[in-house]
Formats: structure tokens, sequence, C-alpha cells
């Protein structure tokens, strides 16, 4: 079998995210389009810190802020997002969230499918929502 016909699998931790042994930020997968699949994002900026502690509203900026790094890590933008996840920390608001959502989703076309679940925690208590996606981009 040809290569350039095979799949392949490139896993991505970019500069610009926390770097853990425990999971991958990015992982791109190529064949007609690209698949990429972004592992939770929380509320850290590239050396780990936790931004907007208490506050949704900065929390949910940073996660999107971070999703976009991973994007363009993989030769991708917001618009590639097909799908993603929003898990909010039970007791929080959703609205501040969901505002900044538009915000920085804009007039784009085609919103991707989104689905918000409010959990009863996250990996550190200082979060208080994380996102997951997955993007498509189509290959010529």
């Amino acid at each position: 079998m040809n290569n350039s016909t095979q799949g392949q699998i490139q896993y991505i931790n970019p500069d610009g995210l926390p770097k853990n042994p425990a999971f991958t930020n990015v992982i791109v997968v190529t064949g007609k389009v690209k698949t990429i699949y972004i592992g939770g994002q929380d509320a850290v900026d590239a050396s780990g810190k936790i931004v907007g502690k208490g506050d949704i509203r900065q929390q949910t900026e940073q996660v999107l802020a971070n999703l976009q790094t991973a994007l363009k890590a993989a030769g991708a933008k917001l618009e590639h997002i097909i799908k993603w996840n929003v898990y909010i920390v039970q007791g929080q608001p959703l609205q501040p969230g969901f505002e900044v959502f538009q915000q920085v989703w804009g007039n784009r076309p085609n919103p991707p499918a989104i689905t918000f679940m409010f959990v009863s925690g996250l990996s550190n208590p200082d979060f208080l929502v994380e996102m997951d996606a997955i993007a498509v981009v189509p290959q010529e």
C-alpha cells in the first residue's frame, strides 16, 4: 500500500499550553480530512498557572484561548470545530461562559454541536469550566 494514502496520527503538545505527562493536548488524524481531537482545556496559562480563580467568565476566556492555541498548532481554526463538550462545575452560572463563547465565535456560520454538562468537580478544585473539542479540516 502506498504510504501517502495511509492514515497518520500525530500527538502535539504545543508551546503556549502546559505540558503534562498524563495527557496530550492535541491529537491529529489525517486522511482525506484532517480530524483534530483536543483534550480537555482548563483555565491555565502556558506555565500552568490558574487564570481567573472564582470567575467563570475569565476562566472561559482562557479555556477558549487555549483551544485556539491548540487548533493553530494543528493547522486549524475555530471554525473547523465540529463538536465540543463544555463541563461546568455545578452551582456555577451558565450564562457568563456562554456569553464569552458567543463573543469569541462571533458571526461564523455553522456553529459546532455543543454539549453542556454540569459536573460535581474538575481535576483541580479551582477549575470552574473545561472544554474539549473535535475539529475537521478538509484536505485537497
